[in-house]
Parts: C-alpha cells; sequence; structure tokens
C-alpha cells in the first residue's frame, strides 16, 4: 500500500481536499495520517455519499487530527439493542423477508473549533466534541465533551480543563478561530502564548472596536 503522505510530518488540509457531500470541514483543520498511510476520507466510517438523508460529519476550524483516528457514523448500523437480535437481517432480506429496518439515526457528529484528536481516537455516531477539547490518543468518545476539556481512556474520561471558568469564557467571547485570515496574523503572538487577559484585551482593542 502506497502512503499518501511523504514523511511522518506531511498533513492533509481537508478543506481544500475532502469531496465527501456529507463531509464538512473548517478551515485549516488537518489529518497527519502517516503512519496509517490513507486519506481522512478512510477514517470515516459508513458514512453513504450517495445520500442526503444520513447523519453527516462536520468539524470545525484549526483542528487537528492524528494518524488512525477513526470516526463511525451510520447510527446504531441496523443493530438495535431492544430488539431479541441485533443481528441486522433487514441487509438479508432476499432470505429473512419478514424483517424490518432496524437502522436509527444517531445525529450530526459534530467537532468544534481548534480541537486536537490524537492517534487511534474513536469518535462514535452522534457525539459532539466542544471546542478546544483535547481527546487523548486512542480514546473512545461515546458521549459529547465539553470545551477546552482534556479527555481519555475507554470510556473517554475528562482529565482536566485547560483554562478555568473565566478564561473559557473569555475564549467562547473572542472566537479568534472566526478572525479572519489576517487578524489571527497579527495576533499570532498573543495567540502562542499562555496569557488569555492579553488576546482578550487585543481583542477589545482591535477587532471588536473596529467592527462595532
Amino acid at each position: 500500500m502506497e502512503n499518501y503522505f511523504k514523511n511522518q510530518f506531511s498533513s492533509q488540509l481537508l478543506s481544500k481536499t475532502v469531496d465527501h457531500p456529507n463531509i464538512a470541514v473548517g478551515a485549516f483543520s488537518y489529518y497527519s495520517g502517516y503512519h496509517h498511510k490513507h486519506r481522512f476520507e478512510e477514517c470515516v466510517h459508513y458514512l453513504d455519499e450517495k445520500r442526503k438523508d444520513v447523519d453527516k460529519l462536520i468539524i470545525g476550524k484549526y483542528c487537528s487530527i492524528g494518524s488512525g483516528a477513526v470516526f463511525m457514523m451510520a447510527g446504531n448500523q441496523g443493530h438495535r439493542l431492544d430488539w431479541v437480535s441485533t443481528y441486522p437481517f433487514y441487509f438479508q432480506a432476499n432470505i429473512f423477508k419478514q424483517s424490518q429496518n432496524a437502522y436509527l439515526k444517531a445525529g450530526d457528529t459534530l467537532v468544534g473549533d481548534d480541537v486536537w484528536i490524537g492517534s487511534e481516537a474513536m469518535i462514535m455516531p452522534g457525539v459532539t466534541i466542544g471546542t478546544g477539547a483535547v481527546i487523548a490518543a486512542r480514546t473512545v468518545v461515546v458521549k459529547d465533551i465539553p470545551p477546552y476539556a482534556v479527555v481519555g481512556g475507554n470510556p473517554a474520561k475528562i482529565f482536566k480543563y485547560r483554562f478555568n471558568e473565566n478564561e473559557i469564557e473569555k475564549l467562547h467571547s473572542i472566537q479568534w478561530w472566526n478572525w479572519t485570515e489576517m487578524q489571527v496574523k497579527d495576533a499570532m503572538p498573543l495567540i502562542c502564548h499562555t496569557n488569555i487577559d492579553d488576546l482578550w484585551q487585543h481583542w477589545q482593542k482591535n477587532i471588536v472596536n473596529i467592527t462595532n
């Protein structure tokens, strides 16, 4: 199998390369898949590109996705836990003629902005991952993750939050990921720093006052 990536430091910029009709990706989000050799689309399992009535995968801006991450789609994939059997007889309807379609949607899978998903993490159907969250390598995410939470394990558990409540509120107000590319470039020394108050002041002075 030929490697899609040149080396372990190369990446796939998703907004410019993914053309699946049921996947939407924001600017600058990327997949670094050298160690698994394949494109990002192969990380997304059971997502039908021919149908419009299916759950979608929606990824925000400035997200970092590690090699071999998996996004499980297609709801319950035809397995009903509340039926006598979880077996999807409907997919062999030519044999089991009285079978019923057990498929249930889970809802769109949503990944916020500035999310880091580690290598071989698995995101289950219908999950929402909040902006700024960090998903450790090989974590299995089975329920929604709050913004700026750092999680790991199977199932995912919250280890800590990246910032305190006041700082998270400021970041939600600032929303630097929605700035223009030039505004982000101008604020780069502040974004690549630990002092959120300085970024807040920059936003108040140079962006809020100008746009208002």
